[in-house]
């Protein structure tokens, strides 16, 4: 079983930034991809960023410029880094990853964005 604690939610007023940060731990083989989604209240959850074992990366449109994903291979670890937060950037940041074709996800995280 793979386990996966996000870290680094919290409040921040529009125009600031906020870093999540992921560990995972377990019976980890080889992690292939590690992203982030992110669900708002009443919406459905939709992919924010993800980042493949050789570095790749993909966003989602609306963050694209805003928001950077990163990873530590050696610690099992993903970031997201989050600069210029708008308010319809509130919702709970879930991270998630591949290993050995099954889906692992965090409890996930609270990002709230006041304008």
């Amino acid at each position: 079983q793979v386990q996966l604690v996000e870290s680094g939610g919290g409040l921040v007023q529009a125009g600031g930034s906020l870093r999540l940060s992921c560990v995972a731990s377990g019976s980890i083989f080889r992690i292939n991809d590690m992203g982030w989604h992110r669900q708002a209240p009443g919406k459905q959850r939709e992919l924010v960023a993800v980042i493949s074992s050789s570095g790749s990366t993909n966003y989602a449109d609306s963050v694209k410029g805003r928001f950077t994903i990163s990873r530590d291979n050696a610690k099992n670890t993903v970031y997201l880094q989050m600069n210029s937060l708008k308010p319809e950037d509130t919702a709970v940041y879930y991270c998630g990853l591949s290993d050995r074709g099954i889906i692992y996800w965090g409890k996930g995280t609270l990002v709230t964005v006041s304008s």
